[in-house]
This record gives C-alpha cells, sequence and structure tokens, in this order.
C-alpha cells in the first residue's frame, strides 16, 4: 500500500481546503511530519484512517462522527471531506469521504442534515481516466478491509506505528499483552473454538447428571414402592457403577412385592364371604329398628299436637283480625305520609329563619315575602353605581397607559438622538462597500463572457475521450455480433438440408392403415420410411430460423449504433479540437476560479446596496419618531387634567352608593344574599301551613275507617295489621299444624309398624359392630392386595424406565469423556497440557516469538548489537503460562523483563517491536506490501548516537521502496530530515506546507 496524495476541507484544524503529496515526500524515503503542539499533526493521520474506514482511531473518536470531525474554522457553507489517492494491489484508487454535515437551509432560516458521502474510484490507465466503482458505504468499506487484508485497528497499529502503546505493551503483563494481539491476529476463532468445547463439556455434562438424577429419582420411587426391600447404593450422579447398582436393587425388589401378592389374595377371598354375611343380618335388624322406631316417633308427635291445639285456635283468632285491619290500611298509610310530609316541612322552615336576623322570627309568611320585595327594589337602585365603578377603573387604567407612553416617548427620543449622531459614518463606509461590489460585478461580467466556451470545449474534450472508447467497444461489439449471425445462419442452412434428407420419414410417422397417404394416395403402407438418429423436425428448423433472425437483427443494431457513435465522435472532435483534455481542464479551472472570486465580490452589491437603502429608511425613520414623540408629549398634558376632573366626580358617586362597604359590588352581594334568604324563608313558611292543614285532614279520614271495621281506634286497627312477611309465617304455622295432624294418623294405621312395635327392641349396635369389623377385615385385605398390585406394576414399569435410561446414557458418557478431555487441553486445564497453556495463548504466544524475531534484526542495530528481545513460556498468575516479552542484554549475558529498560531504550525497543509487529500482520493479511508507514512521537527520549542508529534503521525500510513518516515536534529532526510536512497554526485554522521537496 502506498500514498500519493491526501486531499482535507473542513477537517479537523484545517478550516479551508489542504492537500498533502506524498510522493513527493517519499522520494527521500524519509520524511518529517512537524509543527507546534495542536496544530493538527495527528490530524493528518486521522485523515488517512477515515478515508480508508470512514473512521479516526478509537482514542479519538467523538460522538456523532460529523460534528467530531468537522473544522471549528470552516465557513458555514463549506462541506466537510477528505479525499485520499492510494496504491494497493496493484490498483490506484480515490477514495472520497464526507461526514454527516448539519448545512444551512437554503430558504429560511436554521439548518438540515445531509447525510454522510462515500466515493470510491479506480484509475484505468489504459483510458487514461478514472472510472467510478461504487457510492455504497459497505461496498466501499469491504472493498477497502480486502484489498488491505486489515481492520481499522490492525491499520492503526502496524501503519501508524503510536509509540506509546507499544511502550505499555514492552511492560504490560501476559493479559494485556494477549488483548492487543488478540485483535491484531484476530484469534477469535481459537477463542471460539474453545469456547465452543467447553460448553460441548458443560452441556454434555450435564446431560450425564441430569439421566443419572433422573436414574435416581426413579430409583428412590422403587425404593417408596418397595420398602426395606430394597436398599440404594450410596452413589451420586456421575460417578461410575451407579447404573448396575440401581439395576441389581431393583431386581430384588421386584421378587419380594411378587409373593406380597400371592399372600394378599389369599387373604381377600376369605373376608369378602365374611362381609357379605354380616351385611345380610344387619340388613334385618336395621329393618325392624326402623319400624319401631317410626312407630315411637308417631306417638309422640301425637302428643306435642294435643300440646300445641290452643295455639292453633289463638292464630285463628289473630289471622281473622288482621283481615279486618285491612280496610283500614289506605287510611293509615295516607296519614303517615302526610305527618312525614309536615315534619320535613317544620325543618326547611326553622333552618330557613335560622339564617335570618332576630327580627324577622315572628313574621309569617306574607311579612317576609314583603320584606324580599324591599330588598330586590333596593338592590335594583345599584346599577348606575356600578357603570360609574366601572368608568373609574377605565379612567385609572387609561391615565396608566399615559404613564407608560411618556416613559416610551422618552426612550424613543434618546435612541434616534444616539443613532443620528453617527449617521454620517455609517453613511460613507455602506457607500465605499457599494462601489467595491460594482467593480467585482464588472469583472464578473467579463469573465462569464469567457467561461461558457470553455466549459464547452472541455466538456466535448471529454465526450471526445469517452466516445473513443465507446467507439472502440461498439466495433467490437458489431464484429462479434456478424461473426454470431454468420454462424446461426449456417447452422440453420444445415437443419434445413437435413430435414430435407428425413422429410420421408416425417411423412409416413402421420401415415394411418386403410387411410390414404398425402403423396401417393396409397390405402395400404407396407413399408413406410423410419426415422433414423439425429433426425431433425419441423420445429428445430423453425428454432434454428428464429435464432438467425435474432442475430441478425442485433448485428444490424450494433452496427447502427455504432454509426451513431462515430458521428458523435466526429461533431466532439470538432468541437473539442487537438488540445489534451488535462489542459483544457486546468485552464478551464483557472478561469473558473477567477471568475468564483470576482462572482463572490459581485454577489455583495445587492446587499450592499439594500444595507444603504435600508440605512437612508432608518435615517429618515428616526426622524420622524423623534419628532412624533414631540407632537403626543405636548398632547398627553391636556388629556391628563381632563381624566383628574372625571375622577373626581365618579369617586364623590360612589362614595354615596357604597355606604359603609368597600365597594358596590360588595353592597349588591349583600342585598342579593338578603333578598334570597327572605324569599326562601317564605316559600318554606307557606309549605310548612299546607303541610299542618293535609295532616289533620288525615287524622279524620283514619278515626272513621277504624270506627267502621270494628276497632275502638285507629291505634288498635294499627296493632291488628300483619305485615306481609308476618302473615304469610302465620299461614304457614297454620298449614304446618294441619297437616302434620293428618302424618301422624296415616302412620299410626300402617300393620307392619303396628306389628313391628309388638315385638322386643332390635339390637342394632352388636349388628351394626359385627358388620363394621367384617367391613373393617376386607377393606384392610383389598387394600393390602392393591398395594401389592400397585407395588409390582410400578416397580415393573421404573425397572423397564431404568433399564432404557442406562443404556440410552452409554453413549453420551462416552461423548462426555471425549469432549472433557478435548476441553481441558485447550483450557490448559489438563494435566496432558503440561504448561497449562490455553488454545488462543499458544496460537499468540507463536505470533508474539514471530515479532520478537523480527523486531530483535532491527532492535539490534539500533542499540549496536547490544539488545536481543526473545519471547518466554514462564508461567504467571494461577499457574499456567503466559505471554512473556524479556530483552536480552549481550553486555551482561543475561536475560531481564523489558520494564527495566529505560526511556531512550524503552523507544527504540517499542519502535523495533511496532516494525517487527507491521511486517508480521503483513505477512497474516495475505502479504500486502506496507509501503508507507507513519511513526508517531517518541524521538525525543533519545540521545543523538541512538538517534542516528534509529533513523539509519527506518533509512534501510527504504531497501523495499518504503517511505516513513516520522510526527514529532523535536527540533533537531528538522536538521536530520530534508523532506518535511509543516504543519502552521493560525487563528483562521491550520494550514500545511512541504518543504525540501523536489
Amino acid at each position: 500500500m502506498r500514498l500519493h496524495r491526501l486531499t482535507v476541507t473542513a477537517f479537523g484544524p484545517f478550516g479551508g481546503t489542504q492537500t498533502v503529496d506524498f510522493d513527493e515526500l517519499s522520494a527521500a524515503g524519509l520524511f518529517l511530519l512537524h509543527g507546534p503542539t495542536g496544530a493538527g499533526k495527528t490530524s493528518v493521520l486521522d485523515a488517512v484512517c477515515y478515508a480508508l474506514y470512514g473512521s479516526v482511531p478509537g482514542a479519538r473518536q467523538g460522538g456523532g462522527q460529523g460534528t467530531a470531525l468537522r473544522s471549528d474554522h470552516a465557513a458555514p457553507a463549506t462541506r466537510t471531506e477528505v479525499t485520499l489517492e492510494l496504491t494497493v494491489a496493484g490498483r490506484r484508487l480515490e477514495i472520497t469521504r464526507q461526514p454527516p454535515w448539519e448545512r444551512p437551509k437554503k430558504r429560511g432560516t436554521g439548518t438540515t442534515l445531509d447525510k454522510a458521502q462515500t466515493w470510491l474510484r479506480e484509475y484505468d490507465a489504459t483510458a487514461a481516466a478514472w472510472k467510478d466503482l461504487s457510492r455504497s458505504h459497505q461496498e466501499v468499506g469491504e472493498e477497502i478491509t480486502q484489498l488491505l487484508g486489515m481492520s481499522r485497528e490492525q491499520f492503526c497499529q502496524v501503519v501508524l506505528l503510536p509509540q506509546g502503546d507499544f511502550a505499555r505493551f514492552l511492560r504490560a503483563d501476559a493479559e494485556a499483552r494477549g488483548k492487543l494481539l488478540g485483535r491484531l491476529f484476530d484469534t477469535r476463532r481459537f477463542a471460539d473454538v474453545e469456547k465452543r468445547l467447553a460448553e460441548r463439556r458443560r452441556a454434555t455434562e450435564a446431560q450425564v447428571r441430569d439421566g443419572d438424577a433422573a436414574l435416581l429419582a426413579d430409583a428412590h420411587r422403587m425404593q417408596q414402592a418397595a420398602g426395606d426391600a430394597m436398599r440404594l447404593p450410596e452413589l451420586a450422579p456421575g460417578e461410575p457403577g451407579l447404573a448396575e447398582a440401581v439395576l441389581a436393587a431393583a431386581a430384588v425388589a421386584r421378587s419380594a412385592a411378587r409373593e406380597q401378592l400371592t399372600v394378599a389374595e389369599c387373604t381377600l377371598a376369605a373376608a369378602e364371604s365374611a362381609q357379605a354375611a354380616a351385611g345380610r343380618a344387619l340388613d334385618d335388624v336395621r329393618e325392624l329398628a326402623r319400624l319401631q322406631q317410626r312407630f315411637t316417633q308417631a306417638r309422640e308427635r301425637a302428643a306435642r299436637l294435643e300440646e300445641g291445639a290452643g295455639a292453633y285456635r289463638e292464630a285463628q283468632a289473630l289471622m281473622e283480625r288482621s283481615r279486618k285491619a285491612e280496610a283500614v290500611a289506605p287510611a293509615l298509610d295516607l296519614r303517615e305520609s302526610a305527618d312525614a310530609e309536615h315534619r320535613r316541612a317544620a325543618v326547611a322552615e326553622a333552618r330557613a329563619r335560622a339564617l335570618l336576623p332576630e327580627t324577622f322570627a315572628d313574621a309569617g309568611a306574607a311579612g317576609l315575602a314583603a320584606a324580599a320585595r324591599r330588598a330586590a327594589e333596593e338592590l335594583g337602585g345599584l346599577d348606575s353605581a356600578r357603570r360609574a365603578e366601572r368608568r373609574l377603573a377605565e379612567l385609572l387604567d387609561e391615565r396608566a397607559g399615559l404613564d407608560r407612553q411618556e416613559r416610551a416617548d422618552a426612550d424613543v427620543l434618546q435612541e434616534a438622538e444616539a443613532w443620528l449622531d453617527g449617521w454620517e459614518e455609517t453613511r460613507t463606509a455602506l457607500q465605499a462597500r457599494v462601489d467595491s461590489a460594482q467593480q467585482a460585478a464588472a469583472l464578473a461580467e467579463q469573465l462569464a463572457v469567457r467561461r461558457e466556451p470553455a466549459r464547452q470545449r472541455l466538456k466535448a474534450a471529454r465526450l471526445r475521450d469517452q466516445l473513443a472508447e465507446d467507439t472502440d467497444r461498439a466495433v467490437e461489439r458489431a464484429r462479434a455480433a456478424q461473426e454470431e449471425a454468420l454462424r446461426a445462419q449456417q447452422h440453420w442452412l444445415d437443419l434445413k438440408e437435413q430435414r430435407l434428407t428425413g422429410i420421408a420419414a416425417e411423412l409416413a410417422a402421420h401415415l394411418t392403415d386403410g387411410e390414404p397417404c398425402a403423396v401417393c394416395g396409397a390405402t395400404e403402407h407396407p413399408a413406410p420410411a423410419r426415422k433414423v438418429a439425429g433426425h431433425v423436425d419441423r420445429e428445430a428448423e423453425e428454432q434454428a430460423l428464429a435464432a438467425y433472425r435474432r442475430a441478425d437483427e442485433q448485428r444490424a443494431e450494433d452496427e447502427q449504433k455504432l454509426g451513431v457513435v462515430r458521428e458523435a465522435l466526429a461533431a466532439a472532435t470538432a468541437e473539442a479540437g487537438d488540445s489534451p483534455t488535462e489542459q483544457l481542464a486546468s485552464e478551464t479551472e483557472e478561469l473558473e476560479e477567477q471568475y468564483e472570486r470576482a462572482r463572490r465580490g459581485a454577489a455583495e452589491l445587492h446587499a450592499a446596496q439594500e444595507r444603504l437603502r435600508q440605512a437612508g429608511h432608518e435615517h429618515e425613520r428616526r426622524v420622524a419618531a423623534r419628532q412624533e414623540a414631540a407632537v403626543r408629549s405636548a398632547a398627553r398634558v391636556g388629556h391628563r387634567e381632563r381624566l383628574e376632573s372625571e375622577r373626581a366626580a365618579l369617586e364623590e358617586e360612589l362614595d354615596r352608593a357604597r355606604g359603609a362597604l368597600d365597594s358596590v359590588a360588595a353592597r349588591a352581594a349583600q342585598l342579593e344574599r338578603r333578598t334570597a334568604l327572605l324569599t326562601d324563608a317564605a316559600d318554606a313558611a307557606r309549605a310548612a301551613e299546607d303541610t299542618a292543614q293535609r295532616l289533620k285532614d288525615a287524622d279524620a279520614r283514619l278515626a272513621d275507617a277504624a270506627f267502621r271495621a270494628g276497632f275502638d281506634t285507629p291505634r288498635d286497627a294499627a296493632a291488628a295489621l300483619l305485615d306481609d312477611d308476618a302473615h304469610r309465617q302465620l299461614q304457614r304455622r297454620l298449614d304446618a299444624w294441619q297437616n302434620e295432624e293428618a302424618a301422624v294418623r296415616a302412620v299410626l294405621a300402617e300393620a307392619d309398624t303396628a306389628a313391628a312395635a309388638r315385638q322386643q327392641p332390635a339390637d342394632l349396635t352388636s349388628a351394626q359392630l359385627a358388620a363394621d369389623s367384617a367391613a373393617r377385615r376386607l377393606r384392610e385385605a383389598a387394600s393390602a392386595h392393591d398395594a401389592a398390585v400397585r407395588r409390582c406394576a410400578e416397580l415393573d414399569l421404573l425397572s423397564a424406565r431404568a433399564t432404557a435410561s442406562v443404556r440410552r446414557l452409554a453413549p453420551l458418557r462416552e461423548e462426555y469423556d471425549r469432549v472433557a478431555r478435548m476441553a481441558g487441553l485447550t483450557a490448559g486445564t489438563s494435566a496432558d497440557n503440561e504448561r497449562r497453556m490455553r488454545l488462543e495463548s499458544y496460537v499468540l504466544a507463536a505470533r508474539l516469538e514471530q515479532v520478537a524475531a523480527a523486531a530483535t534484526v532491527r532492535l539490534r542495530r539500533m542499540s549496536s548489537g547490544r539488545y536481543t528481545l526473545v519471547h518466554s513460556d514462564d508461567r504467571t498468575g494461577r499457574g499456567r503460562s503466559g505471554l512473556g516479552l524479556h530483552v536480552v542484554d549481550a553486555w551482561t549475558g543475561r536475560e531481564r523483563d523489558t520494564a527495566t529498560l529505560s526511556g531512550g531504550e524503552t523507544f527504540f525497543a517499542s519502535l523495533a517491536l511496532a516494525l517487527g509487529l507491521a511486517d508480521v500482520v503483513t505477512d497474516e493479511a495475505g502479504g500486502v506490501r506496507l509501503d508507507t508507514l507513519f511513526i508517531d512521537e517518541g524521538f525525543g527520549s533519545l540521545d543523538d548516537q541512538t538517534l542516528d542508529e534509529v533513523l539509519d534503521v527506518l533509512d534501510s525500510l527504504r531497501e523495499r521502496d518504503r517511505s516513513v513518516g516520522i510526527v514529532s515536534h523535536v527540533p533537531d529532526l528538522r536538521r536530520r530530515i530534508h523532506a518535511q510536512l509543516e504543519v502552521v497554526k493560525g487563528r483562521s485554522g491550520s494550514v500545511l506546507r512541504q518543504r525540501g521537496v523536489g
């Protein structure tokens, strides 16, 4: 990979467009990228990374790429863009990226979001032109990653060579080194193998344990069913011998259960016979006892009926009296309703009178109504006072408005005077801007006349180049189409000749005995012709003819397109002439730049004229405003005097209307409340008088109804009256007494019951005890039999299931043993893995050994043969082998840890390690050549001799046509390295300058 050209616009600290020509810088092999702190040296490397991968190195990524990458110095209308031209895998490519951009809206105010854009082009050396490949972010990213063979992290580590990372790498522990090497060499597949084997080991182990647990669960169930006849083995799930022990114990339990079943069957038969005899004897005794108890209960019920005869007669009398009282019930209801209504009216009257002054305590309904009318008349007289009160509020608001106007006019006068004082200076400056814009407009008109012809000639030249390519392709297509048409014609003629040769066989295929021949008319066909191999029918011939016609049409079409392209090429050549396209493009670009500068200056003309015109209008407005403010101030004096006079008259009128209260509204509210209370009290008094009269009438009608029904007083009639519930209960009592009397007489008349009463009392207890004893013995025998049957069935079922489980678990246990050995070996926990090294660590250790070997070649040269980097498999932490890295000191002959190196030694050791790692990662990525490398900082810690040795090593990288860019602000490097890219920072953003290049 070799970088050629980098162009950045509005990127990082660069507010404008800056270009880096890496071809010029790389000609010397070593070049220096320097500048003050914060100028943007690292931003150049960020731009390279962003062009290739669409993002900057991890530590410098922002929350939103578009916002983080855009320069704060850029003009609002300038979009951030990075373009990188490079050669990789023998292809010259150009990548252009634009991050998302919040640009100003073309209409109105505010901003709108433009999405990120990406272009990928490739240079066609044959046509000497660029051709577009893709504008898809995903496609471009995949293409670049595939060509480079490295991820963004790998690229940043092996091409940009961040020295701080490798210094930490030298001093890091095995775990930190493993993380970095894992990202660079992408050893996730080996970690995935470890993870997959561990997961399979856990899964198979869980399956074995689950199987053994299920087997033990079945064994526990068999033990519960067999009782003491079975003893379980004292083994845990997963231990060997568990299956055999469970199956042996199950066989013993099944044999004991079958013996118990035979004994239970004999016991059950004897118990069933004894229980049947006891049951028959108990039924006979129960029937005799039932009849004797029925006769005794009937005699007892008859005695109770005789005792309750008096109560029965009293209930009959009460029922008769209730029927008479029902005639008085309507009058009673009417009287209760009138009484309740009167009480409610009296309560309402008392409540209404309680809200009135004591002066109205003895007033009747008429007096209260009259007082309410007087209060309403007084309330109506307050309308005029209300209008006066509203007018007074309006006057106060109007006076406050006059005060505000007076203050506003004072501010207007002060502001107008201040603005008018600087009017002459403002008008002179605006007129100067108008004159400058008019001069730019005149120049833009002159350039515009020359611009369009130049554009047309450049467009024609580009079209001429493109049409030349199109003509070649069209000639090739026409020649191919002509050849295809000739082949199709020849194929059709060959098939036609073959069909004519075998036409007799085709006609004979349609001959039928008894039917005339289409050729000779004969009805007998003794020897019809037969089709031979390779016969061509009519359909095949027609298909060949159709193919020939399509090919001929395509030939004609391609020849027509060739003629059109040649005509267009001749027209474009006539318009563009013989000048090279690059020369025309350069002339047009220079003309466009001149025109753009003039147009930008002319674009200010309208704005400058508009600002001058607006300033004139503003001057006139300020003068008019000053005069109007003075007039309004004079008019306010008389208006204020009229308002004061009217206010005094209104306040005098309101003092009379309000009385002792604060406002007219309060006086009106007081009168409204008094009127409402008096009106409510009058209505309540009239309602109480009416309900009292209705209650008196109801009492008279009730007394008359009670006398006619035969009661002395209404109270007696009310006491005799029964509600519906009491009436139903009394009727049920009478009906029950009558039904009971009839039932007792029927029982005493039964012959079986009377005969049973004459016998000895039945001994039900003895018979019941004998039956219960027989039933208990039967239940016990049946329960024992059922238990024996269930025990045998359950033991058979569980034994069969345990046997099946043992057979099923055998291959699974073998798989677990095999997977466990493999997982332990790759995880470093197995005894077979002597160094206890994980698979991923083993692969990374091999890579680190390669890196150390590659780094040692350069480290020896930098250290004058003193130091050598070696990889170590010594165990670290938890007894496992780590990714050790030691340095061998040739002066002492001893091996020591890299953390003991001094600052300068650490720098050139880490530099050697970075270069060695770049070589190994490049080989790992498929041998992609890295012709351009960058080294970021760290040279300030070296003395002069060591710096010379380091630069010699870097200079040796040119042996394979490599170029190395050193990013540093060490002053001594500017003297040693002539090719330089300087970053100069300023208030308007940083700029790039190339020095010491041809």
